[in-house]
């Protein structure tokens, strides 16, 4: 992705969110918006042309769905990273949205300062959650992965599910950065992954297999 501003398109039909979006991005300098959509047909037929890095997509639409854009976006080769926006809460659903590919699920309604701490998470360590999708991710990890680990890596990937970084977590169980790298590295050699990103969305996978 670009280092500087990046390119953020929205598929959402509400138009009091399609006004408060224009307004958020008016006043992000490091983000633009660089479309807004009604549809999901309409913002995969401009896809290609605009090449957005970062997408923000509800999930209910008449036509394709959101999860279907997600999919769609995800065979591209410059394929977005997907942040999906939606009322739905669902367990089901959101694991369904990140077992085919989505970075991020954040719940509406979403302040200004969120969604901005939302793309910066995106931007930053490849992955965004809102608190209560994390609760639900979280106790996902304790009934079903958890036996997979030791209890300060079950630790650490609890702090990961919710967005930490890696110095944070260090401060958060009062040990080094260099402790947290090397427990880090462990649940990437248990994964069988090389970063954050693919660890947290194997970890999807396995809950929502």
């Amino acid at each position: 992705m670009n280092t500087t501003t990046l390119k953020v398109i929205v598929i959402d039909d509400d138009p009091k969110f399609q006004k408060t979006y224009s307004y958020y991005f008016s006043t992000y300098r490091e983000y633009e918006l660089a479309g807004i959509y009604h549809t999901v047909e309409e913002a995969l037929e401009d896809y290609d042309a605009v090449r957005p890095d970062i997408v923000l997509s509800e999930i209910g639409f008449t036509g394709l769905s959101g999860i279907e854009g997600l999919i769609e976006i995800q065979k591209s080769e410059n394929a977005a990273m997907v942040i999906i926006v939606s009322f739905e809460d669902d367990f089901e659903r959101i694991m369904k949205a990140f077992k085919f590919g989505a970075e991020g699920y954040l719940t509406k309604p979403i302040g200004k300062k969120r969604l901005r701490h939302a793309l910066n998470s995106i931007k930053n360590e490849g992955a965004a959650i809102s608190h209560d999708i994390a609760k639900k991710i979280i106790s996902m990890y304790r009934r079903k992965s958890y036996e997979c680990f030791s209890e300060r890596e079950n630790q650490i990937i609890e702090h990961l599910g919710q967005g930490a970084t890696y110095k944070a977590i260090a401060e958060k169980l009062f040990v080094t950065p260099s402790t947290i790298n090397f427990h880090i590295q462990n649940i990437y050699i248990k994964l069988n992954v090389n970063s954050k990103s693919e660890a947290l969305r194997k970890i999807r996978e396995m809950n929502a297999a």
